[in-house]
């Protein structure tokens, strides 16, 4: 199961198996009844992220060769709905995430993130002037007339939307539906922008929690994806595990990948929405220049200056402050 995001970017999943390198390269190990093992050897320099399901195992060896090739290596529930932890290869490029803190830096673009996110999600054009406040209020509308339709559909006398993890038993199956697909959607989402790099944090909508930029992408895919789902599960004796396996069938996690990187790209750089043709993993590291926004590392750039803020290098300091940036012979 390979779904290709782009040039370079893919994600394999993986379970009930191990995970090991030998002579030939890394390979996902099956054992019989019998005894036979199985091998199938992974393409790790066309992979960037392995999601690791239950019953899986890595070797040491094989977790270094994924870094080596600046693979992503996220502990994932069945199926990928759940991101329990994850190890980011030092090669990743960070392109994403400035782009990600540059946008919610400033208020200015961040709103204009959020913004676009809700227009993502309506489908409709929005006008540019309208508030968050305003885009709430439309937001709340297309939700409740949504629960309203697909409580006629099922013919189910009244719907309210209820989370309460301490009467969970209490709740109807709707709600207890709808919180289990949504824990399948955040799960794959956070893999997601694991896998490109991007803090999970940083929310343009939501804040104040580790998961606001998760429960920001997830957002978008809810009306399509889960509330459905959960609506069509009212009269099922188990509608959390109805819903978990539902949500996975016909590997609906796997197709959803390339859309969320997609969105994702497009959302916090617009002109900028296709993998750079070398992929995730950069060799060398740049430096920061507030005017050409990036220049080469590993120069020395000593030549190409003559002065610092109109200070003569070759005169003597008194303070020293000047003359310590000078090369040490």
């Amino acid at each position: 199961m390979l779904p290709r995001v782009g040039d370079s970017l893919s994600f394999l999943y993986a379970d009930v198996v191990r995970i090991v390198q030998d002579d030939t390269g890394v390979c996902a190990e099956t054992t019989s009844a019998d005894g036979d093992i199985t091998r199938v050897y992974l393409p790790t320099s066309a992979l960037s992220c392995v999601l690791l399901g239950p019953g899986t195992s890595i070797t040491q060896p094989a977790m270094t060769t994924f870094a080596r090739h600046g693979t992503t290596v996220v502990s994932s529930g069945s199926g990928g709905v759940r991101c329990y932890s994850s190890t980011v290869s030092d090669a990743l490029t960070t392109r994403w995430l400035e782009h990600q803190v540059h946008q919610w830096s400033d208020p200015e673009r961040r709103l204009a993130v959020a913004r676009q996110m809700y227009i993502k999600r309506f489908n409709v054009p929005v006008p540019p002037t309208a508030s968050l406040n305003t885009l709430r209020g439309l937001e709340g509308q297309r939700v409740k007339s949504l629960y309203k339709h697909l409580a006629q559909q099922h013919r189910i006398a009244r719907f309210r939307r209820n989370y309460d993890p301490a009467a969970w038993d209490d709740q109807d199956p709707v709600n207890r539906a709808l919180s289990s697909a949504n824990t399948c959607l955040y799960g794959i989402v956070h893999a997601a922008l694991v896998a490109l790099g991007c803090s999970p944090a940083l929310g343009f909508v939501h804040q104040g929690k580790q998961h606001a930029m998760v429960y920001d992408v997830a957002d978008l895919y809810k009306a399509e994806l889960t509330i459905p789902l959960a609506f069509s599960l009212h009269d099922t004796p188990n509608p959390e595990g109805m819903a978990r396996r539902g949500f996975r069938e016909g590997l609906r996690l796997f197709k959803l990948l390339p859309r969320i990187v997609t969105d994702v790209q497009s959302l916090l750089s617009p002109d900028e929405v296709q993998p750079a043709p070398d992929g995730q993993s950069v060799q060398l590291v740049n430096l920061w220049d507030p005017e050409v926004g990036s220049v080469p590392a590993g120069v020395n750039y000593a030549g190409r200056l003559d002065s610092l803020d109109g200070v003569d290098l070759d005169d003597p300091a008194p303070d020293g402050d000047v003359a310590d940036l000078r090369p040490t012979p």
